[in-house]
């Protein structure tokens, strides 16, 4: 006869040993144990036979865990992969970036093509997104209920007004890591960070130019397209930007509020009068890596790069001679058409280039701006006083003793 304790340990063996060995062997090992008289040597068969069905269990138990270990990494791993894969599943094909969704895809590749589907009906503005549609309609349709209390512009939401006003504070919170220049806005520093890692993913498909902006490649399509949306009503010129036509306005109003502070002469944009300025300073700050030459305006040293480089990408579709700039072209081509724009107000007389008539309106104003440092003597033109120079340099030369 068994002691409870005995039993207690029978049943719990048997709960352990379930998941291995079945109920039938169990019952076997145990009836042998109790066949045998001596209750102690009983009492340690049993126990041994406990003991085996414990280490069973262990072992069976521990190559399940690590089966189910190995199975449940691999899944683990393989999820991961699937989810990777889902998450850039959408691949741009002109510049290679993936996109988790379709939908980020199709409005990433607006930025390639240029295209603004999203029209304002109140002044022809187009826009990639219709958030930024409804934020702008806004400005038409909306009351401006912020105020700007430094200059009282208006604004239609709290975060353009606090951009605004860095303008007046000069506060410009966002630096650039690289070179350490800052911005008053996140937007501008973003893109002005592209400049360094030289993403350009605004692509031109008429001749592959890439640009940082996509304003940039905007302006660059009218260079294929020929167009010239904006006309003066004043003289019925046309330009590519309206910025362009702003600033051509200027010269039919006379308005001229920049004035240089050396010389007393005024300029139409602020740009221009700090161009000036460096004719006084004879600062020029931007250099060639290439020869050294230094120049007052980067445009200028940008030009100058394509002499280096070889670039002529202006073609004249008449002769097809190529130039470095679209101005040389432009006044190249007055040349098959007969156009002189730039008309003396004097005489009537009419020039291809507006350096041209400067020089020509010298005659009437009496003006010689050209002038010897040795002699005093005045010229009209510059050319005259080199020669002018030469007559010195030969007269030095003669009464230069032997």
């Amino acid at each position: 006869m068994t002691s409870p304790l005995t039993r207690s340990s029978s049943v719990e063996s048997s709960e352990l040993s379930s998941a291995v060995i079945s109920e039938r062997q169990r019952q076997s090992l145990l009836k042998d144990s109790e066949k045998m008289s001596d209750p102690e040597p009983c009492r340690i068969k049993q126990e041994d036979t406990e003991e085996l069905i414990d280490v069973v269990v262990k072992e069976e138990s521990e190559e399940l865990s690590e089966d189910e270990e190995k199975h449940h990494v691999k899944r683990e791993e393989e999820t991961h992969a699937e989810d990777e894969h889902k998450k850039n599943d959408f691949t741009c094909t002109q510049c290679g970036k993936s996109f988790s969704s379709k939908c980020d895809l199709k409005s990433h590749i607006m930025i390639h093509t240029g295209e603004n589907p999203y029209k304002c009906s109140h002044c022809d503005k187009r826009f990639k997104h219709s958030g930024h549609l409804k934020s702008h309609e806004k400005t038409h349709t909306g009351r401006k209920r912020h105020k700007c209390d430094q200059c009282s512009k208006l604004f239609s939401r709290p975060s353009i007004l606090k951009i605004h006003l860095r303008v007046h504070t000069k506060e410009k919170p966002y630096s650039c890591s690289e070179c350490g220049k800052s911005f008053m806005d996140q937007s501008y520093l973003k893109t002005h960070q592209k400049i360094h890692t030289s993403v350009k993913e605004h692509v031109c498909f008429e001749c592959r130019k890439s640009f940082i902006k996509a304003g940039d490649l905007k302006r660059h399509q009218i260079v294929h397209t020929k167009e010239k949306p904006f006309t003066c009503t004043l003289c019925g010129m046309n330009f590519k930007r309206s910025s362009n036509l702003n600033q051509h306005m200027m010269i039919h109003t006379g308005v001229r509020t920049h004035k240089c502070d050396q010389c007393g002469k005024t300029f139409l944009r602020g740009s221009e009068l700090k161009d000036h300025l460096r004719v006084h300073t004879q600062e020029k700050p931007y250099s060639c890596p290439l020869c050294g030459n230094s120049f007052r305006r980067l445009r200028n040293l940008n030009e100058h790069l394509k002499i280096h480089t070889g670039v002529r990408e202006f073609v004249c579709l008449q002769c097809e001679k190529t130039f470095i700039r679209a101005t040389d072209l432009k006044q190249h081509q007055r040349i098959h058409t007969g156009e002189k724009p730039y008309t003396c107000t004097e005489c009537g007389k009419s020039f291809r280039v507006s350096s041209f008539l400067t020089t020509h309106m010298v005659i009437h104003t009496g003006e010689r701006p050209h002038k010897c440092d040795q002699c005093g003597k005045a010229f009209l033109r510059p050319y005259e006083l080199r020669k002018h120079f030469l007559a010195h340099a030969r007269r030095s030369l003669i009464h230069v003793p032997c």
